[in-house]
């Protein structure tokens, strides 16, 4: 195996390989170390940087511009437009995500053979628990330990019981952590099981190549099948050539291959969909330290059946500085009593779908809430508060639009469940976690590739990632993506 980069991946261009997969998030590396393992030569090609423990900064500002896509500030565009995240280096999004790892839930595997059932041959339960089995074994996901929690965490457990709400630690993939805090910023203690440190690795033991700091901008083929790669390194034009391509690129990124590529075939692009969350914030009397312990280290998932579930959440001091009521004098008050502060989100499994398209050369991502997802966010804002003032909290800022003032009472928290607003627009939300643009499905004509993640038209094509999910899944889909990767990678070595 060898790393390329900048001038060394330049010397490289016009080699061949069995197989190159473009992304090096959790679908590309787990394809990676698949096929790897199977014999096959193989080259991952990743737009971001190798990064180190050492490398990441305290500050989300710097740590956003180092690790993040657009510096985290890719948005949507819709009635409301709304940021989504996406992590820019090698290892993908695992690098900056809270490290919550959640088993694909039966109930939504089931929705999926219901509506194509010939996904039951190809992506049977069975396999992919087998899969998250072997995904938890070798990422050493565990519900996180009470020592390194902190208190954000301890305090929504509090609040669930005293509200009757199923809750539980997260379960998280991580050796060693010790509560830094600083997930989203990458962690600098190494903590943190991401690709870089695991899946990648293997691929690496295997003997495959990683080309960091290549933007891939087509994929190769002859109308017929697909021949490799082109991109560019700075301004240098770059190819690779293989058997086969595997895009691991993410739900913007590989329609967005597809599309640039001549490759529209199908609904490439639509059907986008998302869990977009919103947050509350609440004073207690005695410290919190929001940004300490594990960043996300509770969830209440007692309401996932309405598509709601809450997590306790930790951003560094900047952040939360900026998610603070006020300005002026009033601001500053509030910086005085930060330490104060718990913030706890809920994750929306949205109803709505949107679409990816590039437009003169540029990424538009379009989405708006459905009437659906706003009534849920009002839910999900009305719990929030009632589960803050069960732990404790003497007052929540629900930082919903006409609703600025805090919130003292049940009852008030209560009256908003009734008369707060149904209108996207008045919610702060971002979107995390996104499918469904290059669907999965046995029909051309409403799907891109087949129930073997192989493209319909194109051979020698296949997508990996999570724009290959029939449907969003309403948790956390690490590892939904990692199992799914790996059987598409046995479908890839089945290819060769």
């Amino acid at each position: 195996m060898t790393r390329f980069s900048g001038l060394t991946a330049v010397a490289q261009s016009g080699r061949s390989y069995d197989v190159v997969v473009v992304g090096s998030g959790p679908a590309g590396a787990m394809v990676a170390s698949v096929v790897a393992a199977a014999g096959a030569t193989v080259a991952v090609v990743e737009e971001g940087d190798w990064t180190t423990p050492a490398d990441y900064p305290l500050d989300y500002a710097r740590a956003s511009a180092l690790l993040y896509r657009d510096h985290g500030l890719t948005t949507m565009l819709g009635r409301s437009p709304t940021p989504y995240l996406q992590g820019k280096a090698v290892g993908g999004t695992s690098v900056v995500n809270g490290a919550i790892s959640w088993r694909l839930p039966q109930d939504v595997h089931d929705t999926w053979l219901q509506r194509d059932p010939a996904l039951a041959k190809t992506i049977p339960y069975e396999q992919l628990a087998a899969a998250m089995d072997a995904v938890q074994t070798r990422l050493n996901i565990l519900p996180t330990d009470p020592a390194i929690a902190g208190r954000k965490n301890s305090l929504m457990a509090l609040g669930a019981d005293k509200l009757g709400l199923e809750h539980r630690p997260i379960s998280r993939n991580v050796v060693a952590c010790k509560g830094s805090g600083r997930c989203m910023q990458g962690c600098p203690n190494g903590a943190k099981q991401s690709m870089d440190r695991t899946y990648l690795l293997d691929a690496e033991g295997q003997g495959a190549d990683v080309f960091s700091g290549v933007r891939v901008t087509r994929v190769l083929h002859d109308g017929k099948r697909s021949t490799g790669v082109q991109g560019l390194v700075g301004k240098a034009r770059w190819v690779l050539h293989s058997k086969i391509v595997v895009l691991a690129a993410s739900a913007v990124g590989s329609p967005l291959l597809l599309l640039r590529s001549g490759l529209g075939q199908g609904p490439v692009g639509h059907g986008f969909s998302c869990h977009p969350g919103t947050s509350v914030a609440g004073q207690f009397q005695d410290d919190v330290l929001a940004w300490e312990g594990a960043t996300q280290g509770h969830e209440v998932i007692g309401l996932r059946h309405k598509g709601l579930k809450f997590e306790a959440l930790g951003f560094d001091l900047s952040v939360l500085a900026a998610r603070l009521p006020g300005v002026g004098r009033k601001l500053m008050q509030s910086l005085g009593t930060m330490h104060k502060e718990a913030d706890w989100g809920v994750a929306v499994k949205s109803t709505a779908l949107g679409r990816v398209r590039s437009l003169f050369g540029q990424t538009v991502v379009s989405w708006s809430a459905s009437p659906q997802d706003v009534a849920k966010f009002r839910e999900g804002v009305t719990v929030l508060g009632q589960l803050l003032l069960a732990a404790g909290a003497d007052h929540v800022y629900l930082g919903v639009h006409g609703w600025q003032a805090p919130l003292r009472t049940a009852a008030e928290v209560e009256r908003f469940g009734r008369e707060g607003p149904l209108d996207g627009r008045a919610y702060q939300t971002v979107a995390t976690h996104l499918f469904g643009t290059c669907k999965m499905g046995s029909d051309p004509a409403s799907s891109v590739v087949g129930p073997d993640f192989a493209h319909h038209h194109i051979r020698g094509l296949f997508v990996a990632d999570s724009s290959a999910f029939p449907s969003n899944t309403g948790v956390n889909p690490q590892t939904s993506i990692l199992a799914m990767a790996a059987q598409c990678g046995q479908f890839v070595v089945q290819a060769l």
